[in-house]
C-alpha cells in the first residue's frame, strides 16, 4: 500500500512540471495548425490558458510552498524546488508569449477576415461609442465599487482569477484625499465579452467588445473631478489546493464546506498584467501580493483568455468549426430492447465519444424503475452540476431501492458540486459514504442487484456491472475518449461487490477474481505483468507491451519498463500528458517508444496490453501509472474477457493510435516532442478513423 523506495539515478527521469508545459505546447500547436478550423483553433488557445490556471493553482503553488518551507527534497530528476521553479517559470513565460503572439498575429486577424471582430477602443465609431457608453451607465457602473486606497481603505482582498483594474489618479476627491491609486474589481456577474448589435456593425457579422475595454474607456466616470493617469487590468492566481487533514476531521463534508470559501484567497502565485501597465503600478502590485518579477506575466491582450472559450458557441459559422459528429449506436442496445436482457446475452463494450453514453444512462434509469431491482451501488468522482445519473439515483431511492453512493468529496474543483449531490441523495434516504480516509475513490463502478431466476427457475440475485475508464459525466463523455464495459459476469460482479463492501464497511481486503485494485494489488500486478514480458524475452520468446494512459510518472514502473526493454521487450507507450520515462536511451530504453496524441477529443482511456505468450491480456483502468493512483487512491483495472471485445480494444484503442501520423507526437530522450508526418505512407488520424468506424450503428 506504500511505494517501495527506489535508488534509480535522477538521469533516468524527466521533470514532471516541464512535461506538463510540453503537453500544453502540443495543445498550443493545435491552435497554430491551419488544418484545424479557425474557431476550434481559438478554443485550443483557450484550453492552454485554462490548463495553465490549474497548473499555477496546484503545481506551481506546491513548488512555492516547498521553497517557502526551505525544503531540500529533490524531484525525481534531481532538482531542488527553487531550481525546478526557475526552469519551469522560464518555460511558462515562453509559452505564454507564444500564445499571445498566435492570438494577436494570426487568430484575431483571421477571425476579422471572416467577419468576427474584437473591436479595440480606437476602432469604435461614434455610434458604437454612444451605445457602449449607455451600456456602461446602465449595466456596468451600478455594480462597480471603486476603492480608493488610503489608511481607511487598505488594499482589498482580490478574488482568485478575477478581473481587476488598478487606476492611477491625480487630484483630490470631495474629502480632500489624494491617494493617487484606486482598485476597481469587476464583479463576476458582468459578462467579460459583449456583442454589439448588428445594426451598429454592418461590416461584420459578429462584433465583440471586451469588458476591460469598456471599463478603460469610462473609468473616469467613477472618479468625479479627478484625472485618470492610467488604468490597467490585472489578475492574480492563488494557491487553490484544498488541504483537509482527513484523519483530524470528524465530519469531512462539514469541513470541506467550511474550507471552500477560503480557496479563492490562498497565497498568490502569479500576477498577470496588461502589457502597458506602468512600472510603478507593477511594483506596487507585486509588493501587495508578495510576488517577485519571475511571477509576473505581461500580456498583450485580455489577462484571461479562458473567457474567449465561449465565443465559438456564440458564432453560427459551421464552416469554421469541426464537422458535427454524431456518436454511433450499439446495435444490440437499440431503442426498445430490455438492457438487462442484452447484458445477460454477453458483455457490451462502449467507446465514448465515438459511441453514445446513453446505454449507461439507460441502465441506471431502468434500474431506478424496474421492480426487480433491489439495490444500486455507485462511485461518483465527477458528474456535473446537472446530472441525469444522479437524478436517477434519487428516483431509485424514492422508489424504495437500496441506494448506496460513494461520493468523493475531495475531487479537485468539484468538491462543492459533490457536496451538493451528497446532500440531495441523503435527503431521499440514499446511503452516502465518502470512501476511505486518506484514499481518494477514483474508481468508476456501478453495481445493480436484480432479483431473477436462474436456468432452473430458482430465485437468485444477479449482479449487473458497469466499469469505466472515465467519469459518470454525460457532458465530458461527448468530449473525452473512454471505454466502458457492461457485464453480468458472476466473478466480476462478486469482485465489484467486495470493493463496495470495503468502501462502505470495515474488514480486511479479500482476494479478487479478476479485478486489480489500488492500493492493494494494482501496482504489484502491473509490475508482475511487465516482469512476465521481460522473462519471456530473456528466454527467447516474444515480449510485447503496449500501454495507453494520461500520465506516466511512477519510478518503480519506469524502472521495470527499462529492465524489460533491456531484455528485448518491444514497448510502445501512448501517453497523452506528462511522461517522466526517457525513451530511446542507448543501453537503457532502446526498445521503448513514447507517443502523445492530441486532437479534437481529449484522450482519456487507460489501456494496458501484455502479450503473455500469446494470451494477449488486456486491462482497462481508471488509473494512470502514477504514485498517487497506485498508492493513495481506490482504483480498478478490469480485464476484457470476451475475445471479440478484446480484439476491438487492441485495434481501436491501441493499433490505430500507433498508426497515427497526423495527430501523434513522438518524444525523444530529452522530453522533446516532434510531430509525426505521413511522409510516403497513407495519412492516418486515430480519432478520425474511429469517428468513421463507430460514428454509425455498430454491432459489438
Amino acid at each position: 500500500m506504500t511505494p517501495t523506495a527506489h535508488n534509480a539515478p535522477p538521469s533516468h527521469f524527466l521533470n514532471r512540471e516541464l512535461g506538463l508545459i510540453a503537453f500544453n505546447r502540443r495543445v498550443l500547436a493545435q491552435a497554430q495548425d491551419e488544418r484545424v478550423p479557425l474557431l476550434e483553433r481559438l478554443f485550443f488557445l483557450c484550453i492552454v490558458s485554462s490548463n495553465l490556471d490549474e497548473f499555477f493553482e496546484i503545481r506551481m503553488a506546491g513548488l512555492k510552498e516547498q521553497i517557502k518551507g526551505h525544503s531540500k527534497t529533490r524531484t525525481t530528476d534531481g532538482l531542488l524546488p527553487q531550481e525546478a521553479y526557475d526552469q519551469v517559470s522560464a518555460a511558462v513565460h515562453r509559452l505564454v508569449a507564444d500564445q499571445y503572439r498566435e492570438l494577436n498575429n494570426t487568430l484575431l486577424p483571421a477571425a476579422a477576415s471572416e467577419g468576427i471582430r474584437f473591436l479595440r477602443r480606437s476602432q469604435w465609431t461614434d455610434a458604437q461609442r454612444e451605445w457602449i457608453r449607455d451600456y456602461f451607465f446602465r449595466e456596468v457602473m451600478p455594480v462597480l465599487t471603486p476603492i480608493g486606497l488610503d489608511p481607511s481603505h487598505p488594499f482589498p482582498r482580490i478574488y482568485n482569477k478575477s478581473l481587476n483594474f488598478i487606476v492611477e489618479l491625480e487630484g483630490r476627491d470631495a474629502f480632500g484625499r489624494s491617494s493617487g491609486i484606486a482598485i476597481v474589481q469587476a464583479p463576476r456577474v458582468l459578462p467579460r465579452i459583449i456583442r454589439l448589435p448588428e445594426a451598429l456593425a454592418p461590416e461584420s457579422a459578429y462584433s465583440f467588445i471586451f469588458l476591460s475595454s469598456i471599463v478603460h474607456a469610462f473609468v473616469g466616470e467613477l472618479f468625479s473631478g479627478m484625472t485618470v493617469q492610467g488604468c490597467y487590468q490585472f489578475r492574480v492566481t492563488r494557491n487553490s489546493d484544498l488541504f483537509v487533514d482527513e484523519e483530524e476531521v470528524k465530519n469531512l463534508r462539514a469541513k470541506i464546506q467550511g474550507e471552500l470559501p477560503q480557496r479563492n484567497f490562498g497565497d498568490a502565485v502569479r500576477l498577470e498584467v496588461a502589457e502597458n501597465t506602468s512600472p510603478a503600478m507593477i511594483e506596487f502590485l507585486l509588493t501587495q501580493f508578495g510576488l517577485e518579477e519571475k511571477d509576473l506575466y505581461r500580456v498583450e491582450g485580455p489577462v484571461n483568455l479562458v473567457r474567449l472559450m465561449q465565443v465559438p458557441s456564440w458564432v453560427d459559422r459551421p464552416d469554421l468549426k469541426f464537422p458535427t459528429f454524431v456518436p454511433g449506436e450499439v446495435k444490440r442496445l437499440e431503442k426498445g430492447k430490455n438492457i438487462f436482457n442484452v447484458i445477460r446475452k454477453g458483455d457490451v463494450l462502449l467507446y465514448h465519444p465515438y459511441q453514445r453514453f446513453t446505454p449507461v444512462i439507460q441502465l441506471l434509469e431502468s434500474a431506478a424503475t424496474d421492480p426487480q431491482v433491489v439495490a444500486i451501488k455507485m462511485t461518483v468522482y465527477r458528474t456535473g452540476t446537472d446530472s441525469v445519473l444522479m437524478n436517477s439515483l434519487i428516483r431509485a431511492a424514492q422508489n424504495g431501492k437500496e441506494v448506496t453512493v460513494v461520493v468523493e468529496l475531495l475531487a479537485r474543483f468539484d468538491e462543492e458540486t459533490n457536496v451538493s449531490w451528497a446532500t440531495k441523495l441523503e435527503e431521499v434516504g440514499a446511503h452516502v459514504v465518502y470512501g476511505v480516509v486518506g484514499y481518494k475513490t477514483h474508481a468508476k463502478a456501478l453495481l445493480i442487484l436484480r432479483r431473477e431466476e436462474d436456468e432452473r427457475g430458482t430465485p437468485m440475485l444477479r449482479r449487473y456491472v458497469h466499469l469505466g475508464t472515465g467519469n459518470y459525466h454525460p457532458r465530458t463523455a461527448r468530449l473525452y475518449t473512454d471505454f466502458g464495459l457492461l457485464t453480468c459476469n458472476e466473478s466480476i460482479g462478486m469482485d465489484v461487490s467486495e470493493v463496495f463492501k470495503q468502501l462502505t464497511g470495515l474488514g480486511r481486503a479479500q482476494a479478487l477474481h479478476y479485478l486489480w485494485q489500488a492500493p492493494f494489488t494494482l501496482s504489484a500486478n502491473m509490475m508482475k505483468a511487465i516482469d512476465g514480458e521481460k522473462h519471456a524475452a530473456e528466454a527467447g520468446r516474444k515480449g510485447r507491451i503496449v500501454a495507453k494512459m494520461n500520465s506516466l510518472l511512477e519510478p518503480q514502473i519506469i524502472e521495470a519498463l527499462y529492465a524489460a526493454s533491456q531484455a528485448g521487450v518491444e514497448i510502445d507507450l501512448i501517453v497523452r500528458g506528462v511522461c517522466a520515462l526517457r525513451p530511446g536511451v542507448p543501453g537503457l530504453s532502446d526498445n521503448i517508444k513514447v507517443r502523445s496524441v492530441i486532437g479534437r477529443f481529449l484522450e482519456h482511456t487507460r489501456v494496458f496490453y501484455f502479450y503473455a505468450d500469446g494470451a494477449e491480456n488486456v486491462y482497462l483502468s481508471s488509473a494512470d501509472w502514477m504514485e498517487r493512483n497506485f498508492f493513495r487512491r481506490i482504483e480498478l483495472a478490469f480485464p476484457i474477457l470476451d475475445a471479440r471485445l478484446k480484439k476491438r480494444v487492441i485495434t481501436e484503442g491501441l493499433k490505430l493510435y500507433l498508426a497515427d501520423n497526423q495527430a501523434s507526437w513522438e518524444m525523444d530522450s530529452e522530453g522533446v516532442y516532434t510531430r509525426r508526418k505521413p511522409g510516403r505512407n497513407k495519412p492516418h488520424c486515430a480519432q478520425q478513423d474511429m469517428a468513421n468506424l463507430l460514428g454509425k450503428t455498430l454491432t459489438t
